[in-house]
């Protein structure tokens, strides 16, 4: 699955993965800290739209592990005889695939969803 329909398909994951992007993006300015508090309100106040936040993903996927990892989601990748397996700790979740990158794209897939799951509320889960 591609990097847009996952945003799409998950969008309280992709509102906190959007957030998280564009702290990061601030972070990682030369001199963030003497960047005028105006402009990174600007820069949150502008955000990034779900296809440009797609092509970071798809490009990327293991960079964003970190936004997975602070809620506990937590992605481990591995090799064994010839293959490369993603798995979610505490969670039946897992791909595999002789190409790293791939592994990680599969596993992404399960952490969107287990993320979305994570920040729906109880009373909307049961009433789906």
């Amino acid at each position: 699955m591609k990097a847009i329909e996952l945003l799409e398909g998950h969008p309280k994951a992709a509102e906190l993965i959007r957030a998280w992007f564009i702290e990061k993006m601030i972070e990682s300015m030369k001199d963030a800290d003497n960047i005028p508090d105006e402009f990174k309100e600007f820069m949150r106040e502008q955000g990034i739209d779900n296809e440009k936040l797609s092509i970071m993903i798809d490009a990327q996927p293991r960079s964003f592990f970190e936004v997975f990892d602070a809620k506990e989601i937590f992605i481990n990748v591995f090799y064994v005889v010839g293959k490369f397996h993603a798995q979610i700790s505490d969670n039946d979740a897992e791909t595999e695939s002789t190409i790293r990158k791939d592994a990680e794209v599969g596993i992404i897939e399960h952490a969107f969803r287990i993320l979305e799951e994570k920040l729906t509320p109880i009373d909307v889960q049961l009433e789906e």
